[in-house]
């Protein structure tokens, strides 16, 4: 029987050779999942012999994820704003760069006097804007939309298991809230253009769902949509927030350029790339 350091050492050394990015971390990630521990219990416990059937659960993860896999899909989970979403590739994995949107909606939120009482994550995907939003401020009433009955699934085992009460609503961008208004709007929708997406790493466009990523007009037509739209379907004073590609901020700046917005800029994330879009609107 092989010990735990050994088979590390030799999936870890197989990953390497394979270009995995960050191959020991992964190893360990996935041996802990396993044998259900903490990734520091395997420290502690680098003699413990593996079972034979451990063994090939365990190759069985690697070979998968030598084959570009994302960990996340293989784990089917993520931690995300404090809580654990559960995955599969009907949605995609969740990016620390929609963690740091999400962050900034909320100290936003914490600073002002007139608080959001009714919030909308449109194109939810997992639902984890809109859950981590909602175990933020409990008070907020937050629906998650999106077009994909298989998302929409996933997002509604994500609010149940962070124990919050959402509503999920099902169908195409704003098409859900006929009759609607909300204070605060987030959207993560698909940007990515077909020339982009035939750039994408394996990682990506081997596993993550296409329909979730690409979008027509050079990624453009969401941002289109909601700025044609969006005005109907808010509150005086409500907030936009919008994640974006890295190429696109004067181009959705243009699109948002009619007098209903008494705010409107773009945030970068933390490599100094335009990343976020933030609107108010007026009337």
């Amino acid at each position: 029987m092989r010990s735990l350091g050994e088979v590390l050492q030799i999936a870890t050394k197989f990953l390497k050779q394979k270009e995995i990015v960050q191959a020991r971390r992964s190893a360990e990630d996935l041996l802990a999942f396993i044998l259900k521990k903490s990734r520091l219990d395997l420290y502690l416990q680098f003699d413990l012999p593996l079972e034979e059937k451990e063994l090939e659960h365990f190759r069985s993860l690697v070979k998968r994820l030598s084959l570009k896999e994302p960990i996340e899909y293989i784990l089917g989970r993520v931690e995300f704003y404090n809580c654990l979403f559960s995955l599969n590739p009907f949605v995609l994995i969740p990016r620390p760069e929609t963690e740091i949107l999400l962050d900034l909606i909320c100290r936003e939120i914490s600073q002002e006097e007139k608080k959001p009482q009714v919030a909308w994550d449109i194109c939810t995907g997992s639902g984890c804007l809109g859950i981590g939003l909602k175990k933020r401020f409990p008070f907020i009433n937050v629906t998650l939309s999106d077009l994909c009955p298989d998302a929409l699934h996933v997002a509604s085992l994500n609010a149940k298991q962070s124990q919050v009460e959402v509503e999920v609503l099902l169908g195409d961008l704003l098409k859900p809230f006929a009759g609607k208004k909300a204070d605060l709007v987030i959207c993560n929708p698909p940007y990515v253009s077909l020339s982009e997406y035939e750039t994408l790493d394996l990682s990506v466009k081997g596993f993550e769902p296409k329909q979730a990523l690409v979008a027509e007009e050079n990624g453009l037509v969401f941002y289109r949509l909601l700025s044609q739209q969006l005005p109907l379907f808010l509150n005086k004073g409500a907030k936009v927030y919008l994640e974006i590609g890295t190429t696109q901020g004067q181009k959705i700046k243009e699109l948002f350029g009619c007098s209903s917005w008494t705010r409107v800029f773009v945030e970068k994330d933390l490599s100094g790339h335009d990343r976020f879009f933030f609107l108010e609107f007026e009337s």
